[in-house]
């Protein structure tokens, strides 16, 4: 076998292997970006988990009242508001403006959350 014969031979593997490992990443990142329109918060125990939680804007955070007593979610400002959450009821709502939302249980003031939207 020539030497010739053998590098053409392995230069479209190589090739092949180079661009799959160049364009991975990027689907990956694609993937990501993707599952990041969507996040959670479990109301249980008297609080919010987690008590803050980052996203991007045009996400939807979802509330889950978890807890066997009713509860409420409402921002300081009174953006969103929910009404009352029984056990596994949901609210939801989407943020599109970045900033700050502390939010609180209505019915039990003292537990409080803040969704910051970048």
């Amino acid at each position: 076998m020539s030497r010739r014969f053998w590098t053409a031979g392995l230069v479209a593997p190589i090739a092949i292997a180079i661009g799959l490992l160049i364009t991975r990443p990027q689907n990956l990142n694609v993937h990501a970006q993707q599952e990041a329109t969507s996040a959670e918060v479990k109301i249980d125990n008297f609080s919010f988990g987690p008590a803050a939680v980052t996203v991007a804007a045009g996400t939807t955070v979802t509330w889950t009242n978890r807890d066997d007593i009713p509860h409420t979610v409402v921002s300081d400002d009174k953006v969103f508001k929910s009404k009352v959450l029984d056990t596994d009821e949901k609210f939801a709502y989407t943020f599109i403006k970045p900033g700050t939302y502390p939010y609180f249980c209505s019915v039990h003031p003292k537990m409080t959350g803040k969704v910051i939207v970048e």
